[in-house]
């Protein structure tokens, strides 16, 4: 099931067409996929460069075209490589992939390359060329020492990993690089994402649930998941359904949920100086 395939079905389970959601999952993938619908459409910007967890299964011993399972082999390690490969040397190399790190994405991301996304060039059997850039890698652990696996005739090494990153982060690259720097290839053969900023994939809503309203989360309880808060005053709501800006009287350089007095979600807000300005207001909570 893809993404879209996803908001497709929700659209058809809440009865409008206006859903969206915080970041794609890769038809491999599966996990956490956050929604929005209706006015919390609104609130997906903010949740897309939230910082996520996924856990992975790295693949050693080859490298594919897409870094992951889904397409042809490019180079296999013979199993006596890999035979001599310890679990101390995959964990330096792992540590070296931690922290601080300038990132290849994979051939296969989304990134666009002269208007066209780069995983279409690939699959359209052109050579695709991406920059590295910065991300964080807070945390990249083994859950288990690694084990053999065959496939197609062939013998890897299987690590499970659990991966605390930036947005922006590729895991595949992360199985490619690892794989690299070990000089065996390496790939993704499972992926799941578990957390999204404040929202975990325990109190996600399954497909295999009867669906009720209560798995839809109110805007004001998902903005409390990601935001710092504050109460407005009527003078400051006011002010701000106007298009002026309040005081930042929390000091927060991050941005800010704002609520009513009846906890209504207002308006999210953006730091400027000593102020904050409204990134985006809440029609519901203005309009009565």
């Amino acid at each position: 099931m893809t993404s879209h395939d996803v908001v497709a079905k929700v659209r058809r389970l809440v009865g409008t067409r206006k859903v969206g959601h915080a970041g794609t999952l890769d038809p491999m993938a599966t996990g956490l996929l956050v929604l929005g619908i209706e006015s919390a459409t609104r609130l997906l910007t903010f949740i897309v460069g939230a910082d996520k967890t996924y856990e992975a299964t790295i693949r050693l011993g080859a490298s594919t075209v897409t870094d992951d399972r889904e397409s042809d082999f490019l180079a296999i390690a013979p199993k006596e490589t890999l035979e001599s490969l310890s679990e101390s040397q995959i964990l330096l190399e792992v540590a070296k992939l931690t922290g601080e790190v300038m990132q290849v994405p994979s051939s296969v991301s989304a990134i666009k390359i002269d208007g066209q996304r780069a995983y279409a060039k690939v699959r359209g059997g052109e050579a695709v060329e991406l920059a590295s850039r910065p991300v964080t890698v807070e945390r990249f652990e083994l859950l288990a020492q690694p084990r053999w696996v065959e496939v197609a005739g062939n013998s890897f090494l299987e690590i499970d990993v659990v991966v605390d990153c930036s947005s922006g982060t590729y895991i595949r690259a992360l199985a490619r690089d690892l794989g690299a720097a070990l000089g065996v290839g390496g790939h993704l053969s499972a992926l799941r994402r578990t957390r999204v900023g404040g929202y975990r994939v325990s109190d996600a809503y399954r497909f295999d649930q009867d669906f009720s309203a209560t798995a839809i989360m109110p805007n004001a309880q998902a903005a409390r998941e990601i935001f710092p808060e504050i109460q407005l005053s009527a003078a400051e709501k006011q002010d701000l359904v106007h298009g002026k800006r309040i005081a930042n009287r929390i000091c927060s350089t991050e941005s800010i949920a704002a609520f009513d007095s009846n906890d209504r979600l207002v308006a999210i807000l953006e730091p400027v100086g000593a102020n904050l300005k409204s990134a985006v207001v809440f029609a519901e909570a203005i309009n009565d």
